[in-house]
């Protein structure tokens, strides 16, 4: 499993070659070396791919402003004289300590972003809170909407998280990001604000997504990545699923993750948090869990100092009337599925898995 890892490292997180960051157009084209030899040569040098990866490097030195890492949180999440009569907190704390540490050990482990340089594109994803001087890192399908509007309170932007319709929290833009700021506010943020990110068991974040994206109407996934994925994997699809992309199947979806030639790129709301988030990269001080939102939401608030009238909500943002995503839905999805299949998205999401002590979900996975 060890050299499924570090395979699946080599296609997924190219740790070894240039930092992600939005290229010209020009070298993705489908003449893609002519493109690159085009726009890298000089005296009509032929370039080795090795001179050809140092010059990108220089090039990204050059767009976008780069910062180094933090070689440990420069925030104390609970300091030693912390008053806390009933050790409930203390608790609470010991728990983060492991989870950081985990985390910490799987990075050293698989050398994960070992080029360590942080670009405006690795936190693209971090919120800003300035008041309670507060980092969050986006991920979708693990309480993101009801986080950002527990963001936006704690800004004075609205009295309560009930106050906020989902509109407002994902297209409002009333929440700054962390690439929004220049080169020192992004370095005195990273060093000085509490960082946090919240996770969920993979497989069912994976389902929590399916199901919002495309067993509901959606002007946006339907067209965009049921079409290409109907298109590809459905063999005598109709013309009607072909012309509007709706009625994607589990296995189909999961077709197109799977597939390293992709109809259509990846999305925020299935891709790795090992991605997203960068935790190898970036030094987060709070590793919350969706499965004890409460309680870990709870002791984020309590330290950060929020009002005591402030709590983490519960309610869905949308599709209230569905149940929630649980252990049991999740079970009757992956049971559409072969063993390999299985096997092939346990394997994709291995990192997660291992970075944040989830269980594997089947007994015939390895």
């Amino acid at each position: 499993m060890e050299a499924a890892a570090k395979q699946l490292l080599n296609i997924n997180q190219d740790v070894s070659s240039y930092t992600p960051y939005q290229y010209p157009a020009s070298l993705h084209s489908t003449s893609r070396r002519h493109s690159k030899t085009t726009f890298l040569r000089r005296d009509n040098k032929i370039y080795t791919e090795k001179k050809l990866l140092k010059k990108r490097k220089h090039f990204l030195s050059k767009e976008a402003p780069i910062l180094m890492p933090l070689n440990g949180s420069a925030v104390d999440l609970m300091p030693s004289d912390y008053k806390d009569s009933n050790g409930k907190w203390r608790k609470l704390y010991e728990v983060q300590k492991q989870r950081k540490k985990l985390m910490q050990d799987i990075c050293l482990k698989y050398k994960s972003d070992s080029r360590r340089i942080i670009t405006p594109y690795d936190v693209s994803r971090i919120f800003v809170e300035d008041k309670h001087k507060i980092l969050y890192c986006e991920v979708p399908k693990a309480g993101c909407s009801n986080w950002k509007r527990v963001l936006m309170v704690l800004n004075g932007l609205a009295s309560s998280t009930k106050d906020i319709q989902h509109n407002d929290v994902h297209y409002g833009n009333y929440l700054k990001r962390l690439d929004s700021f220049d080169q020192k506010g992004i370095f005195n943020r990273l060093n000085t604000y509490r960082k946090m990110i919240f996770v969920r068991e993979p497989f069912e974040r994976l389902i929590s997504a399916f199901r919002d994206k495309f067993e509901h109407a959606n002007n946006y996934y339907h067209p965009v990545f049921g079409k290409a994925i109907i298109s590809k994997y459905r063999r005598n699809a109709t013309k009607e699923a072909l012309r509007t992309g709706s009625g994607v199947h589990f296995k189909e979806f999961i077709q197109y993750l799977l597939d390293v030639h992709r109809p259509v790129g990846m999305d925020i709301h299935w891709d790795h948090v090992s991605k997203l988030c960068s935790p190898c990269l970036i030094d987060y001080d709070f590793i919350g869990k969706f499965e004890s939102m409460e309680e870990d939401a709870d002791f984020l608030l309590h330290l950060i100092g929020a009002p005591q009238n402030l709590t983490f909500p519960r309610f869905k943002d949308r599709h209230s009337n569905d149940e929630r995503t649980s252990s049991k839905i999740t079970q009757q999805y992956f049971a559409q599925l072969s063993p390999l299949e299985r096997q092939r998205t346990y394997d994709f999401y291995y990192m997660d898995y291992q970075m944040f002590n989830y269980s594997k979900p089947f007994e015939d996975l390895y």
